[in-house]
């Protein structure tokens, strides 16, 4: 189980079953004595760790881009998916991952878009695991070359932890969140690569100070890029595609990644 979070991981099974890929096939535990904590800790990570590599070979070597995109729930994620497969028809095949708790609305969504998508139910989990979302990749085969986002459940704690096997963390920050959350959640923007300010047409409307969120962002994970965009007026969108054309596939050694300015 997650010891952040109380939550059982798939992690410690094995792949000889089928894929659990239904809404409550994950169930959710009791947090273990206190003296166990580190030892399952260590454990849970590592066999995520493992799985998360297996993730990370398959999907280089198939030169594809997979994106764990990260945020508070409600931060705009989904709208920015279909806005940006909208935009890559024709120019770059594309596959998603949708993870959520219940439900299957935001695949929905995006399946209206004509993308391959595979929703990922975590029931009383709150956060997508390695084991899961290597079921999913074999299920979606994403064509080499893709782009492969996968849309976390909404939590800026728990999915810090769990690799995935992704090349870069994009984390999200709406405007209505208020700029101090990186200070809040520091360990969700210091494992990401590039945060994304989003809805910022409504900046004449909140307190919300872009400068100091970024900075404070910056002040947590220096390498941090960061792009200010809205899906509804258009502003940053290009920058945000121009930044994806360029993303490696593979995640930068962080001594490179602190050489060329951006984040591992």
């Amino acid at each position: 189980m997650c010891v952040t979070c109380g939550c059982e991981s798939t992690a410690r099974h094995d792949h000889h079953h089928e894929p659990a890929l239904t809404p409550g096939a994950r169930g959710f535990g009791v947090l273990a004595p206190a003296t166990r904590t580190v030892s399952v800790e260590v454990d849970l990570l590592a066999k995520n760790d493992r799985f998360a590599a297996e993730n990370r070979a398959r999907l280089q070597a198939d030169g594809v881009l997979a994106l764990n995109l990260v945020s508070s729930p409600g931060s705009g994620k989904t709208t920015l998916l279909v806005r940006t497969l909208e935009a890559l028809k024709g120019r770059r095949p594309v596959a998603v991952i949708e993870g959520d708790q219940q439900t299957s609305l935001d695949a929905d969504r995006i399946a209206a878009t004509g993308a391959p998508v595979m929703q990922l139910n975590t029931g009383k989990g709150c956060h997508l695991d390695a084991h899961q979302v290597g079921h999913a990749i074999e299920a979606l085969a994403p064509l080499p070359g893709a782009v492969l986002f996968i849309e976390n459940v909404g939590n800026l704690v728990c999915p810090a932890a769990f690799d995935l096997g992704e090349a870069h963390k994009v984390v999200f920050l709406s405007v209505t969140e208020g700029d101090d959350k990186p200070l809040k959640y520091p360990d969700m923007f210091r494992a990401s690569r590039l945060c994304l300010v989003t809805k910022s047409d409504l900046l004449p409307y909140v307190p919300f100070d872009t400068a100091r969120a970024i900075a404070n962002a910056k002040s947590v994970n220096p390498a941090l890029e960061c792009l200010v965009l809205s899906v509804q007026s258009g502003a940053g969108f290009d920058a945000w595609l121009e930044w994806l054309e360029h993303a490696s596939v593979g995640p930068l050694p962080r001594a490179a990644a602190m050489q060329s300015g951006v984040g591992a």
